[in-house]
């Protein structure tokens, strides 16, 4: 297999909501938010109109884009046996993703991200984890690790206790690791930690530069490309209008973003980004090649509502 993804498994739920919405509920735009609280959640659901649900996550996401272009992939997450955990199944399997987890029935219900799209297309994500969250070792698979190329890790996932023990193992098994530092709350909730993997443990890093300058605490770019030389392994950032930057070693590989495009939705972006240049890497690409792919993938999916193409 060429890429196994290892992730929340979460039913993305997708609704349109004006900017009020965010200030009567306490959000802030462009960010993700975890409840803890079941009923809370629910509560800020059931006065949305829901557009669409989808089996997300953010590597479930990545892991259907590369699949899509025509790779062997598989994915590990945890849903527990109900209603949505049969839909999430369901989702992967028509995409062709093997999955390698039998759910059963489990305290928490399955992982719902709540993903408001406001007119100015940005979105801003509440997510309640569930059994996602509680991933635990004797949930990931060494043999199906073991048989594939890369895994590819997201930062939404890392937690202490079990959430960690499932990522040391991954990590201790893999032939190669590539992982997305998935958000800035993220980022600087287990900065030590993270910074530790991108210097010590992972091949290829995912990042945007707002995460990255902040794992580094960096003052500018400047400092990033450099932090990036001195690791010696491929570190992959996007730059929003500047596009995006692919750093190993000494070489430094910039590409622009697509113009003119009629932006309905940014959720997936980042998703659909690394799904082309894990493609293009697989594939025996160009690093330039490889970004080309990642930037053509993302301007398709922020053209349409929803992190699938």
């Amino acid at each position: 297999m060429k890429i196994l993804g290892i992730g929340n498994a979460i039913v993305d739920v997708i609704c349109k909501v004006d900017e009020n919405f965010l200030g009567q509920n306490n959000l802030t735009k462009s960010t993700m938010k975890l409840f803890f609280d079941e009923l809370e959640f629910k509560n800020l659901l059931k006065n949305l109109k829901i557009e669409k649900t989808v089996s997300g996550g953010s590597v479930a996401n990545s892991i259907v884009g590369i699949s899509q272009l025509g790779n062997e992939v598989g994915f590990i997450g945890k849903v527990s046996d109900d209603s949505f955990g049969e839909k999430y199944e369901e989702g992967l399997k028509k995409e062709n993703v093997k999955y390698f987890y039998s759910k059963k029935k489990e305290k928490l219900p399955t992982g719902t991200c709540l993903i408001l799209v406001t007119p100015d297309s940005e979105r801003t994500m509440c997510t309640f984890l569930g059994t996602a969250g509680k991933i635990n070792e004797n949930d990931v698979s060494s043999e199906a690790i073991k048989k594939s190329e890369i895994i590819f890790l997201e930062g939404y996932l890392w937690d202490e206790g079990e959430p960690r023990k499932a990522f040391d193992k991954a990590i201790n098994n893999a032939n190669k690791v590539a992982m997305s530092l998935s958000d800035l709350f993220c980022v600087n909730r287990h900065k030590p930690h993270f910074l530790n993997l991108v210097k010590n443990k992972l091949d290829m890093t995912f990042a945007n530069e707002q995460e990255i300058r902040s794992l580094i605490e960096a003052k500018n770019f400047e400092e990033v490309v450099n932090f990036s030389k001195q690791l010696n392994k491929l570190m992959v950032i996007t730059r929003g209008e500047k596009g995006a930057v692919a750093i190993s070693g000494n070489e430094v590989t910039e590409i622009d973003i697509q113009k003119y495009l009629k932006i309905v939705d940014l959720t997936g972006a980042g998703d659909l980004f690394a799904a082309g240049f894990l493609h293009g890497y697989i594939n025996n690409l160009s690093v330039k090649q490889c970004l080309e792919k990642g930037t053509e993938m993302s301007s398709k999916v922020i053209q349409q509502i929803g992190a699938r193409l």
